[in-house]
């Protein structure tokens, strides 16, 4: 993302309001737009401007609501894989790391099976730009931006709209998700609850081809449900929030 690139969302998001009938959404739909990007977000954004972000620390003012990154959220989901059920905790710590001169959030993943053992452990980078916008930095371990090439991707516009498409991943070779915004107004029950006016998102990797996911976010929530509906049986569904 570039310096200005932030700055400018403010204007592009007021000329929806006013843009011409063919360019926009049927009346009383929201806004819709070619799958080519977010405004005028550089995404993934090679060279990111730490004063474009806001201090995890101290700033608690703007919270994305599709992706809260507010210390102390923990979601509790329920993954069927083929035959094998897991339990997922997602949760965001307390903590920081200085990823390509900007400071994000320790977002914590833990993966136990049905004995109770840990398959899996892994933390997530985020930060959230000044207008709301969130992004993902890196998997430790994994890649993190501005190292061997990888740039920081979009996990979250802070408004999204339909036909919206970017980069959630960038670390060439490993991580290059794409996502796309498909409604703003789909419904699922899961064991934590029954949520309506869900944000529809679909996720394509070029590394697994013909491999699809959906992923359901509920405002004041996060995710709440995700399917595999080509290439794959992964199912994954809120059961607890905290």
């Amino acid at each position: 993302m570039n310096g200005s690139g932030v700055r400018r969302v403010l204007a592009a998001l007021s000329l929806l309001l006013v843009l011409p009938a063919g360019l926009a959404a049927c009346a009383g739909g929201p806004p819709t737009v070619a799958p080519t990007g977010v405004d005028e977000l550089t995404i993934p954004t090679p060279t990111p401007d730490p004063s474009d972000f806001v201090d995890p620390d101290t700033d608690e003012s703007a919270v994305n609501p599709w992706f809260p990154l507010e210390p102390g959220r923990v979601w509790t989901y329920r993954r069927h894989e083929l035959q094998d059920t897991y339990v997922e905790r997602v949760t965001v710590t307390d903590r920081t790391r200085v990823v390509a001169g900007v400071t994000t959030r320790v977002v914590g993943d833990e993966l136990v099976d049905t004995s109770q053992r840990v398959v899996s452990s892994h933390e997530r980078y985020y930060a959230q730009d000044s207008l709301g916008n969130v992004w993902f930095f890196g998997v430790a371990g994994d890649w993190e931006a501005g190292a061997a090439g990888a740039e920081a991707g979009l996990a979250m516009p802070a408004h999204p709209r339909l036909g919206d498409g970017f980069v959630v991943d960038a670390g060439p070779g490993t991580a290059e998700d794409r996502a796309e915004v498909l409604a703003l107004d789909a419904k699922r029950d899961v064991p934590a609850g029954s949520f309506d006016d869900l944000l529809e998102v679909e996720q394509t990797t070029p590394h697994q081809t013909g491999l699809v996911r959906r992923a359901y976010y509920a405002a004041g929530v996060g995710l709440v449900f995700q399917e595999t509906v080509a290439g794959g049986t992964e199912l994954v569904e809120l059961v607890a929030r905290g």
